[in-house]
């Protein structure tokens, strides 16, 4: 039941964000319309812990506030290699081995240190991750190791 009410105020939420208008009609419909899909998702049987992984979320939202931090200091790190004299870049392509075990960790894992500016996620093949960098120091380990154990220990919350 509480899987129910999570899936239910989930979607509420998100139908508020994209919707837009806020009027009693419009706010009473949409609440009707997620009572519905919760009632059918239920009699469909796909509201459990991998249909709806309440626990997931919990941990994706801690992941996402430290990704954000880190595109922030990546974007002031990138900003004053451009905006020195001479441009002082040195591009690296280094490997990396992922300690995700589903495909999924590892594509979050390569997402995320693609956005974040400097390097780039060029090729996964099995554990192996390519990345493209603009200097060694944004590639030097101690950034990847952190967001590698993050994005495990994420996984691990939805395995």
């Amino acid at each position: 039941m509480l899987r129910a009410f999570g899936l239910g105020a989930i979607l509420y939420a998100f139908w508020l964000a994209l919707s837009g208008h806020y009027t009693p009609l419009l706010l009473t419909l949409g609440l009707a319309s997620v009572v519905l899909v919760v009632y059918l998702s239920r009699r469909m049987g796909v509201i459990d812990e991998e249909g709806v992984p309440l626990e997931a979320l919990s941990h994706g939202m801690g992941y996402l506030a430290w990704l954000v931090k880190e595109i922030f200091v990546a974007n002031l790190h990138v900003a004053s290699i451009i905006l020195r004299p001479g441009l002082p870049i040195s591009p690296v392509m280094v490997m990396y081995r992922a300690t995700q075990t589903t495909d999924l960790g590892r594509v979050i894992y390569a997402n995320s240190i693609t956005l974040t500016p400097g390097t780039i996620t060029t090729r996964v093949k099995g554990d192996e991750l390519e990345i493209h960098s603009l200097t060694w120091v944004d590639v030097d380990g101690r950034e990847e190791d952190e967001m590698d154990t993050r994005v495990t220990r994420l996984e691990g919350a939805w395995t």
